[in-house]
C-alpha cells in the first residue's frame, strides 16, 4: 500500500456523499457470514446436541446475530460521515466506560480467569468489540485533525495517550490480546499520515519491555511453549494447536465433505469459534480455506481502491482505520490457527461464532458503505 503519499502540510481534500455505495463491500461479508453460519452449524453439532438438544442450535443463534448485524449495518450506513466525525469523542468515552462494566459483579461475566463480557440481560457481549470500533473512529479523527498542525512526534504522543486511556479497563479484565490490538490500530492509523519512524521505534521498545511479562503469568508461558513446540505436551498446552493442524491434514485439497469432519467430535476445542478456519480446512479442504482468504483479499482490494480515491481526507483515514481493524484480527486468527504465531483467542471476522464480534463487524461494513459513496468535489 502506498504510505504517506501526500505531504503532512498538504491541504485536506473536500468530499461529498453523493455517489452510490459499492455493493461488494456488503456482498462479500454477507457471503463470508453465510459460510460462517453453515460451518458453525456443522462444527458445533455435537456440542449443540449435548447442550441444547438440537445439532443446529448454535448455527441458528449465529444466524439471528447475523440478522441483527444487518440491521446495525443499515443504522450505521444511515448516519452521515460528518456526524460520525463530530460525535467520535463521545462515542469513544462511552465505549471506554462500557469496558469497565465487566469488572462489576452485577454486569460482568467471568470465564477462563478473565472478566471480559457484559451481561445485558438478554445477551452477553464482549466489551472490547465496541471499543475497537469507537477507538478507530476517534483516533482517525484526532490524527487527521493534527496533520499539518503538529509535528509527527506531537501527534504520535497524543495517539499513544489515547490508546493508553483506552486499554486501562482491558488491562484490569485482563485482556492482553485486545490491549495489543488497540495499540496496533493506533500505530497503523498513524502510519499513512506521518510515516513508519515512530511506530517502529515505539513498537520495538514496547515488545522488548513486554517480553519479560510473558513469564509472569502461567497461561502466557504455556501459549509460548505450545507455539514453539506443541508436541512437548501433546495432550496439554499443545493439544489445540496440534489438532488444528490435524484438521487441515484430514481435509487435503478438497476436504472430507460438509458435515463429515472428525475433529469436531471433541478432538478440536473451539472448532466453531477461534479455529473455524481449521474446521473449514477439514470439511472443505485447502480449496475452501483459500477461497475464504481470497474473499477477504478481494474485499481489502476494493477498500484499498476507495482509500486511494479519497486520499488526503478524513474519509480516507477512516477507511484505512476500519480496513485495518478487520485485517489485523483476520491476520492474527489465521496466523494462530496455522501456527505462524502464538494463539491469542482472536476470532476470525464474519465467520467465528460470537454475536458481539459479528454485529460490530457489520457496523463497520455500514460505515464503509457510507464512505464508499464519497466523491471528491470539483
Amino acid at each position: 500500500m502506498g504510505i504517506a503519499r501526500n505531504a503532512p502540510d498538504s491541504p485536506p481534500r473536500s468530499h461529498q456523499e453523493h455517489g452510490s455505495a459499492d455493493p461488494l463491500l456488503w456482498l462479500i461479508p454477507l457471503l463470508l457470514s453465510g459460510i460462517g453460519v453453515i460451518m458453525i452449524s456443522s462444527s458445533s453439532s455435537p456440542i449443540s446436541m449435548a447442550r441444547f438438544g438440537s445439532p443446529q442450535a448454535l448455527g441458528i443463534k449465529q444466524a439471528v446475530w447475523l440478522l441483527l448485524g444487518l440491521l446495525v449495518m443499515l443504522i450505521t450506513y444511515s448516519v452521515p460521515i460528518e456526524a460520525w466525525r463530530k460525535k467520535s469523542g463521545l462515542f469513544w468515552v462511552i465505549a471506554v466506560v462500557f469496558c469497565f462494566l465487566p469488572l462489576f459483579p452485577v454486569t460482568g461475566v467471568s470465564a477462563g480467569g478473565a472478566r471480559r463480557w457484559v451481561n445485558l440481560g438478554i445477551v452477553t457481549v464482549q466489551a472490547a468489540d465496541v471499543l475497537f470500533f469507537a477507538f478507530t473512529l476517534h483516533a482517525s479523527r484526532k490524527l487527521f485533525e493534527n496533520r499539518g498542525k503538529e509535528t509527527p512526534a506531537g501527534s504520535f504522543f497524543k495517539v499513544v495517550i489515547l490508546g493508553a486511556i483506552s486499554v486501562i479497563p482491558l488491562l484490569l479484565q485482563p485482556d492482553m490480546g485486545s490491549t495489543i490490538l488497540v495499540f496496533i490500530l493506533a500505530m497503523g492509523i498513524y502510519v499513512p499520515l506521518f510515516g513508519w519512524g515512530f511506530p517502529l521505534v515505539f513498537g520495538g521498545g514496547l515488545a522488548a519491555l513486554g517480553f519479560p511479562f510473558i513469564f509472569t503469568h502461567g497461561y502466557r508461558l504455556r501459549r509460548l511453549k505450545a507455539f514453539l513446540d506443541p508436541w512437548e505436551e501433546p495432550l496439554g498446552s499443545g493439544f489445540q494447536a496440534i489438532q488444528g493442524l490435524v484438521a487441515f491434514s484430514n481435509g487435503g485439497i478438497w476436504g472430507m465433505g460438509l458435515g463429515q469432519g472428525l475433529q469436531k467430535l471433541k478432538y478440536l476445542p473451539a472448532s466453531h469459534t477461534d479455529f473455524i478456519l481449521a474446521a473449514i480446512g477439514e470439511e472443505l479442504g485447502l480449496a475452501g480455506s483459500l477461497s475464504v482468504i481470497a474473499l477477504f483479499g478481494l474485499w481489502y482490494f476494493r477498500l484499498l481502491g476507495h482509500w486511494r480515491r479519497l486520499e488526503g481526507s478524513f474519509e480516507a483515514c477512516l477507511v484505512w482505520g476500519l480496513c485495518l481493524n478487520v485485517f489485523i484480527q483476520m491476520a492474527i486468527n489465521i496466523g494462530g490457527v496455522t501456527k505462524l504465531i502464538p494463539l491469542t483467542g482472536m476470532p476470525l471476522p464474519f465467520l467465528s461464532y460470537g454475536g458481539s464480534s459479528l454485529v460490530m463487524m457489520w457496523a463497520r461494513v455500514g460505515l464503509l458503505l457510507r464512505l464508499s459513496r464519497c466523491r471528491q468535489l470539483a
